[in-house]
């Protein structure tokens, strides 16, 4: 017959031929043989020692999730973030915002999860040490031996309830806290993905009767529409519940009303494990500490999100001088391809090196929705109207215009051609500037930045305040480099 350490031995051993999900499902019979001994699988024998009786049964499988997950929910925020820098750059404003806020709820509910499985893990360990001590020491705190007073002995005794209990509590820690870090990481996806089906729906509906669609308001409508009536059948189920007659109509109406929210995810029983919080840790208690802690995980993954795209904020540099990024001092090395980071930096324009060695300069220019399509619908409107064949030309034409270049306050004759970013797969412009005629030193070159559609906007409202005609200039990208 094998015992329990045969078993251990002889799953730690197959970790090295079979892999890491073989050995554990091979600890998980292991863990059996030490604390079931009705079920044991064939061929093993029971020890002596056992669990308390009122062990979750689940505490095996918990550990199992917790310990084969918690490395990859380390990892999934990152990767989530480096899935976000890659696309935001392809995304024009009407898909930039709500990709944005499913962005923040799917990297919430990953920091949720990556959290509930380390401090899960710390629990079962704290759990594990406790049954583990109660085996070595089972007749519990000789208080005798403590150097304390009697006043302090009787308070400390008082509050002791026994090991027992001590480690029932720490067991009951560890699953609840399993159970409501779960529960709301699902919710938290769980709404990620209703605001991507919701918005993606209204869109292709737009798209194919040919209108735009605001984002906010879209959602502050389908907000209206689905918690107003839920929350006004719910107040009244408390005022009148009791005083309708079942089987009336009014009592029929708010039955099926409910029974609709139920079944569409609204309802107590359609999150169970937090019907079972709410209702034995007490229902406000619970509902503010879940308000808090996702509002919470919410507030880290946005401030996380703004330290990735200004790094500066990030740190004691508040004498620092701030520059801003277009300034004749700043030298940003997104718009270099020596030094710039393509997984997070935005879609700038750069050029080949800070130190231009050759006869030519190499302007790359990237295509940004968020602003190039604002620009060609506002300033080249009849490109939209041509075929296919014909509006490619007169688009690179339209670009060509929207983007002059000029170096030290010199406009640059140049010719844009279609190419794209090496490094990204993203369409750029390209155009190769002579600059053999430059002289050594430092040079200035200017790359027209078109405004997005709320900047233009400001534009026009500042344009109506002072009554000036005149169109707002495009602001530019500055790239200081060397001969």
């Amino acid at each position: 017959m094998q015992t329990a350490k045969d078993c251990v031995m002889a799953a730690t051993a197959s970790l090295h031929v079979r892999g890491v999900f073989a050995s554990l499902r091979a600890l998980q019979r292991c863990m059996a043989v030490m604390t079931r001994p009705d079920e044991l699988p064939d061929g093993y024998t029971a020890i002596p020692q056992r669990l308390p009786r009122n062990t979750t049964p689940t505490w095996e499988v918990e550990l199992l999730i917790s310990g084969v997950a918690v490395f990859a929910m380390l990892q999934l925020p990152g990767w989530l973030d480096d899935a976000w820098f890659a696309l935001e750059p392809r995304l024009g404003m009407i898909w930039f915002e709500p990709l944005l806020f499913v962005y923040f709820y799917a990297k919430s509910a990953a920091v949720m999860l990556a959290a509930t499985f380390v401090i899960h893990l710390l629990l079962r360990a704290r759990w594990i040490a406790l049954v583990g001590m109660d085996s070595v020491y089972p007749d519990g705190i000789l208080w005798e031996r403590l150097r304390i007073g009697p006043v302090q002995r009787e308070v400390e005794q008082r509050l002791h309830d026994g090991t027992a209990t001590a480690i029932e509590r720490a067991d009951n820690l560890a699953t609840t806290v399993f159970a409501a870090g779960v529960t709301m990481a699902t919710l938290m996806l769980s709404v990620s993905l209703l605001l991507a089906a919701t918005f993606t729906t209204v869109q292709l509906v737009g798209s194919r009767f040919g209108f735009d669609i605001d984002f906010k308001l879209v959602l502050a409508l389908c907000s209206l529409v689905v918690l107003i009536p839920f929350l006004l059948s719910r107040q009244l189920d408390h005022l009148y519940g009791a005083r309708l007659r079942p089987g009336s109509l009014p009592h029929r109406t708010l039955a099926a009303t409910l029974r609709g929210f139920a079944r569409v995810g609204l309802g107590r029983t359609s999150n169970m494990a937090m019907a079972l919080l709410t209702s034995h840790g007490g229902e406000r208690r619970v509902v503010l500490l879940t308000m808090c802690i996702i509002a919470a995980a919410t507030w880290a993954v946005i401030w996380n999100y703004e330290t990735l795209r200004e790094p500066n904020t990030l740190g004691n540099y508040a004498l620092f001088p701030s520059l801003q990024a277009d300034s004749s001092r700043t030298l940003a090395p997104a718009h270099y391809d020596e030094f710039r980071n393509p997984a997070r930096d935005g879609a700038v324009p750069y050029i080949q090196s800070a130190t231009v060695v050759g006869p030519y300069l190499r302007l790359v220019v990237p295509y940004q929705p968020k602003r190039d399509d604002a620009a060609l619908r506002r300033d080249c409107p009849a490109i939209l109207a041509l075929k296919k064949t014909e509006r490619s030309a007169a688009t690179l034409d339209c670009l060509q215009r929207l983007h002059p270049v000029s170096i030290d306050g010199k406009p640059v004759a140049l010719q844009y051609d279609l190419s794209s970013d090496s490094r990204t797969d993203r369409p750029a412009l390209l155009a190769m500037i002579d600059v053999r005629s430059l002289a050594q030193g430092r040079h200035e070159l200017l790359v027209a930045r078109q405004p997005t559609a709320d900047e233009q906007e400001e534009i026009d409202k500042n344009e109506a305040k002072t009554g000036s005609s005149k169109p707002g200039n495009p602001t530019s990208y500055r790239i200081p480099f060397w001969r």
